[in-house]
């Protein structure tokens, strides 16, 4: 689920959003539009891919793009509609990532 949103002149251009594929994977999806140009990248998660999306962040700015830092860390509750149409309160973060 590594979606990549794009809208012109909107100022978080560049979001991936973590879901249940491979770590590596979100990492390819970050370094790859780093490389591109991007000037920042916003990583997103909700639920048990939290812990995945500061795995993502750390293995970018340790191992692949090191003049990447963690500019902004947002936390906040999403009220989603669970199958049985209840509604439900998973947790949620977007981790900001700026190329010095």
């Amino acid at each position: 689920m590594a979606e990549e949103k794009e809208t012109k002149g909107n100022a978080q251009d560049n979001v991936v959003f973590v879901g249940k594929k491979g770590t590596m994977a979100y990492v390819l999806a970050v370094v790859t539009q780093m490389n591109q140009g991007a000037k920042e990248v916003v990583v997103k998660a909700r639920g048990k891919a939290i812990s995945r999306a500061v795995d993502v962040a750390e293995i970018v700015r340790h191992k692949f793009i090191t003049e990447a830092e963690i500019a902004e860390i947002k936390t906040s509750t999403e009220e989603v509609t669970a199958e049985d149409g209840k509604p439900l309160k998973v947790s949620a973060i977007e981790i900001k990532l700026v190329k010095k």
